[in-house]
């Protein structure tokens, strides 16, 4: 038997044996492993037995990862795409080949829902409750749920961080930090962190600035005053030395990865970059922490259809777990998990032949989302507009009724589209740079899909086999409260 037959049995018999419960599968529960069958060999590999789960040992910190949106197949798609573009594969595909490292499956849905929300998905996993989608640590009943970074602060003085490519306020983040009952009330959020939360990097500026909130309150003043250093210039953070951070380095999300120029890369830095400052400062200390780090974009790429961007950013999440896992690499007392809240549209190459499409994918230099913003901002906004900048960014040379139908979908006009999550622009332009791809899209939202969860260092065994999502908070605690 070769070794990933042996792997998959290895896997069947853990998960077999062993949930979250600590008992054996409901048929129902293996029904849905089977229908996964595509990353069978991807999970349930464990380094510790599962019959006698070893004693909690308080841990100095857990590093957790967040691949927002990442769909199942995204990872073999990346592993492709990162060997014939970097000629090297990811560190998340070495972290499944580990014999020391833990791999499962996570069960994300939410209160209301079995397709969750990432503001649901995160207060599971920072208030170990779920919660109705669109609600950050509000519970059912419209009662507020402790988040995990005030529990650990009261209880062991924990540092924390939280790093993102989104708004600093975003669902994810702020679903270990803050209690809203609408997630999109961010300028609510914000100012929750201040104590709460030690460094504090990605984007969204226009809900610290009193120039842009309507209360003109002035956080970035506030969180100055209370020893914070802002930041708002990659430079800037390059050269820090300070220990608590407020880094804001964009007015709204910080730009797809596939559309960052010299100029971007001289202002913003990378997800990577940010990673490294917050971790380097949470390891030269005495105190335990908790550092969340998401590569928010993929989510948003996958909503657009746009497999360029998204891949681009899901090389920079790699990069950032390659980094995290190098600066604490011959430590024993700090735990790493790499995982996504939900998958996102479950792109992934039909047919055959999908190596050789890869690099057709290589061959785009912008997001879909900058063609969208580019072209109306055209006085004209024509079909030869369109059709010269789908294949200026993208080169993709449009069918004439392929453009049409794109031209009268931005002018909301009705297309002829039977999938009607696929009536839309992004929808439509993802289907026809599908034909040179190979990459297929479900829709344009979140799905049900159990979502990969990887992690290695102590303790690592507790996210083998199939992990329900508010686990992850009680695990949290109990390694480091």
């Amino acid at each position: 038997m070769n070794n990933s037959c042996d792997r998959w049995l290895g896997c069947y018999e853990r998960i077999m044996k062993t949930t979250h419960h600590g008992k054996g599968l409901a048929r129902r529960d293996w029904l849905k492993l089977a229908g996964i069958a595509g990353v069978a060999p991807l999970i349930g590999r464990s380094a510790a037995a599962e019959e006698k789960k070893p004693p909690s040992k308080k841990l100095r910190g857990v590093v957790f990862m967040v691949s927002d949106g990442m769909s199942p197949g995204v990872l073999t798609m990346a592993e492709e795409f990162s060997k014939q573009l970097r000629n090297r594969g990811t560190a998340w595909w070495r972290l499944l080949e580990d014999r020391n490292a833990s791999c499962g499956l996570m069960d994300t849905r939410s209160a209301d829902s079995m397709v969750t929300d990432s503001a649901a998905a995160s207060s599971a996993w920072g208030g170990g409750r779920r919660v109705n989608n669109g609600c950050v640590n509000v519970d059912t009943d419209g009662s507020e749920i402790t988040p995990i970074a005030a529990l650990l602060k009261k209880s062991c003085d924990a540092r924390i961080g939280l790093v993102t490519t989104a708004t600093v306020t975003h669902a994810t983040p702020a679903g270990f930090a803050a209690n809203a009952a609408r997630r999109d009330d961010e300028h609510l959020i914000a100012p929750q962190y201040h104590g709460r939360v030690d460094v504090i990097l990605g984007g969204g500026s226009r809900f610290f600035d009193p120039a842009q909130r309507t209360d003109g309150r002035d956080l970035f003043g506030e969180f100055e005053k209370s020893g914070y250093q802002i930041l708002r210039h990659r430079d800037g953070l390059l050269a820090s030395r300070s220990d608590k951070l407020l880094g804001i380095f964009g007015d709204g999300h910080l730009p797809f990865s596939i559309d960052r120029d010299p100029d971007t890369g001289a202002r913003v830095p990378t997800l990577a970059e940010m990673a490294e400052a917050a971790l380097a400062r949470f390891l030269a200390g005495p105190q335990s922490f908790l550092l969340q780090v998401e590569a928010a974009r993929i989510d948003h790429a996958a909503h657009l259809n746009d497999i360029g961007g998204l891949l681009h950013d899901q090389l920079a999440f790699d990069d950032a777990l390659e980094s995290v896992l190098r600066m604490v690499d011959g430590r024993d007392d700090i735990l790493v998990v790499a995982t996504s809240d939900h998958g996102n549209a479950n792109p992934g190459f039909n047919g055959t032949g999908g190596i050789r499409r890869v690099q057709r994918i290589m061959r785009q230099k912008a997001s879909h989302e900058r063609i969208f913003s580019e072209w109306g901002n055209q006085m004209s906004g024509g079909v030869a507009d369109l059709a010269s900048l789908v294949r200026q960014h993208l080169a993709v040379r449009l069918r004439p009724k392929e453009v049409d139908a794109l031209r009268a979908v931005l002018n909301q006009q009705e297309v002829v589209e039977w999938n009607h999550q696929l009536a839309n622009p992004e929808g439509l332009l993802g289907q026809f740079i599908g034909n040179h791809t190979g990459i297929g899209w479900t829709g344009t939202s979140h799905t049900s899909d159990p979502t990969l969860v990887s992690a290695i260092g102590p303790q690592a065994e507790r996210f083998a086999g199939m992990v329900r999502n508010t686990d992850v908070f009680g695990h949290l605690t109990d390694l480091l409260g």
